[in-house]
């Protein structure tokens, strides 16, 4: 028998928020560049400090960017994985 008590959280009349995909996975998401397949994940922080291979400059400690990897290479997925760079967002956006 269904329960006639009413969600506190959201009101019968308001539509349930809509699922963030990019947050569901991790902030992981695959995307295809120059014919290869690569993922892409967000880092909102981190502890260390990166050099980008897109501009050379530093993305100090605790700043958003994102770490990108092939999907596979020769040697497979975990290798791309061992190899993934940390890029500034915007140096990833405009390309490599």
């Amino acid at each position: 028998m269904p329960s006639s008590r009413r969600s506190r959280r959201r009101p019968y009349t308001s539509a349930p928020r809509e699922l963030d995909l990019g947050r569901a996975r991790g902030g992981r998401s695959s995307l295809t560049r120059a014919g290869e397949e690569w993922i892409v994940q967000q880092i909102r922080e981190s502890a260390k400090t990166y050099v980008c291979p897109g501009c050379g400059n530093q993305i100090p400690a605790g700043q958003a960017h994102v770490a990108a990897w092939r999907a596979e290479t020769v040697l497979g997925a975990r290798d791309g994985l061992e190899n993934r760079r940390h890029w500034h967002a915007a140096c990833w956006r405009i390309g490599h």
